[in-house]
């Protein structure tokens, strides 16, 4: 598959204000103590490479890539040393190690949020540029952007989070909605009208608490936050139109604020699950929310291409990320870098991603087996009516990001929406212009712009 690159200067702004958003549900966020039980087929002469992360599924997805890597290289095997760290606690004791240069990890899982924060000056990371090479040909390009400063690459992720629709097809029935017939914003609306009309109820969520509408619509109309320089631009006429549509849609009646402020929330779980709102508007990796948290829904949830701006360029984003990185003080970068790169670009690795992560991979050359993307057993061709590949498969020519997340300023924007601007929109009814513009005079204020 020839994957497009498009909008290279792009890149997907700070992920969220909920941690660990773009990884597994909350049950699986990290506890006091990490108890492996994969075997990693290390023999005697394995090297011991410490990781860090914060996520516990994560760990495990790396112990079963390192037996994967130990059959298939039997003299440069690894034992992995997995550490699980509660979020705050791992990123700022990595922070303290990398300015000290004692106690560094080997390889060490970043959120999106925070890796800039580690590339500021010069980054205390290794190149892995060439790491990624033997597999750039099927990879979508704008997640190896979205971890690099002038050219290099800094971090591997394990996914694209690309944007997609969740339907309930049994709710939509009901009201006489066919959700295929959604190709654009205004079909959007105008489903989720009649939707409200037939049922009293929201169709989709206006979101206060992340922005993974307004990043699909700014993406689609060649908007951003910041530009390239790190300036803020949240007042631009591309981040007023795409905020016009989304509170338009609620002054319609066809989306409401969700409980939580987003779907991802546990409280937006409960709702979904019991039927307040029929249309979720999320990355690819709000599947496992599904089956972890929304059991009753099962068999119920079509998903499709999300909503598109007529004449865009770009049909969707990715969403969300987690970096692995490995820190260039390590006595074993080079082999730490082999093997990540293996882990998390390879397609090996990526088949391991979809099965126990059920994430969209980076490596696209996975997307076209159906074998694999269609195999019965897997929990999420179970779980929902339509196959994620098809629709992703749909629009992978056409996957742009944003700017903003490789910026140290991101974290400032991503704050201040997710705490103030989007409930003055959506909760306190502030005219858009008028948010948005009290918005650019706060960030100018707090970055000194």
């Amino acid at each position: 598959m020839k994957v497009l690159r498009p909008l290279a200067a792009l890149a997907v702004v700070a992920a969220t204000a909920l941690v660990g958003a773009c990884a597994q549900p909350a049950s699986n966020q990290p506890s006091d103590e990490y108890s492996s039980t994969v075997d990693q087929k290390a023999g005697e002469d394995a090297t011991t490479l410490t990781l860090w992360t914060f996520v516990e599924l994560h760990g495990k997805f790396y112990e079963t890539m390192a037996a994967h890597w130990n059959e298939q290289h039997p003299d440069e095997q690894v034992k992995l040393d997995v550490n699980v760290m509660p979020y705050d606690d791992m990123h700022n004791k990595l922070q303290l190690a990398l300015t000290s240069g004692e106690g560094v990890p080997d390889l060490v899982d970043i959120e999106l949020g925070k890796f800039p924060n580690f590339t500021k000056g010069t980054p205390a990371l290794e190149d892995l540029t060439s790491y990624a090479e033997p597999y750039r040909d099927d990879l979508v390009e704008a997640r190896l952007d979205l971890y690099s400063k002038e050219g290099k690459t800094y971090g591997f992720d394990f996914h694209v989070g690309t944007t997609l629709a969740f339907y309930n097809t049994e709710l939509l029935e009901g009201a006489g909605i066919d959700y295929t017939t959604i190709q654009t914003w205004d079909d959007f609306k105008e489903a989720g009208v009649k939707y409200h009309d037939a049922t009293g109820k929201a169709f989709g969520t206006a979101d206060t608490s992340a922005q993974w509408q307004a990043n699909l619509l700014l993406g689609q109309l060649g908007g951003d936050y910041l530009d390239a320089d790190g300036n803020v631009t949240v007042d631009s006429p591309e981040v007023v139109q795409a905020f016009e549509i989304l509170k338009d849609l609620q002054d319609s009646g066809a989306v409401a604020v969700p409980p939580g402020g987003q779907p991802d929330t546990e409280e937006a779980y409960g709702a979904i699950n019991k039927g307040d709102f029929a249309a979720m508007i999320m990355p690819e990796w709000f599947m496992s929310r599904f089956t972890a948290y929304m059991p009753d829904l099962k068999g119920k949830i079509a998903i499709a291409p999300a909503p598109v701006v007529e004449g865009a360029e770009v049909k969707t984003v990715g969403g969300g990320g987690t970096g692995t990185a490995v820190p260039s003080v390590g006595e074993h970068k080079e082999l730490a870098a082999e093997f990540i790169a293996y882990a998390k670009l390879s397609k090996d690795g990526n088949e391991e991603i979809w099965r126990t992560l059920g994430f969209d991979p980076m490596n696209t050359s996975m997307w076209q087996d159906e074998a694999i993307t269609h195999d019965p057993e897997n929990e999420y061709v179970q779980y929902f009516t339509t196959n994620p590949f098809d629709s992703l498969n749909a629009v992978s020519d056409s996957i742009g990001l944003l700017v903003s997340a490789t910026s140290p300023n991101a974290p400032s924007v991503n704050n201040l929406f997710t705490t103030e601007t989007l409930n003055d929109i959506f909760e306190s009814g502030t005219p858009v212009k008028d948010a948005l513009a009290q918005a650019q005079s706060d960030l100018e204020n707090e970055l000194g712009q």
